[in-house]
């Protein structure tokens, strides 16, 4: 829905994006036993760790001050991708 509404808004100068984050280093995620926790970081690639919020205020940051990016979906999660089920 991200370029759509980018695409509607247009014209009243009003940008959309769309941060889809992986899985952060929170302290919900520290809560995590091993066992659960394991599995997740196995499937992230590079880099072999769990985001840092810091890094996704970084980019809402960039999003905000970079006046060209509109209408896109950046994921930011170290190339993670979840199996079926």
């Amino acid at each position: 829905m991200t370029l759509p509404i980018a695409r509607n808004l247009a014209p009243l100068g009003i940008r959309i994006m769309a941060i889809a984050p992986g899985i952060c280093d929170t302290p919900m995620r520290k809560g995590l036993s091993n066992e659960v926790h394991d599995p997740f970081l196995k499937r992230v690639q590079n880099p072999k760790r769990f985001g840092d919020p810091i890094e996704y205020a970084e980019l809402a940051s960039h999003i905000i001050t970079n006046s060209y990016l509109n209408g896109e979906v950046i994921r930011l999660d170290g190339s993670i991708r979840m199996e079926p089920r």
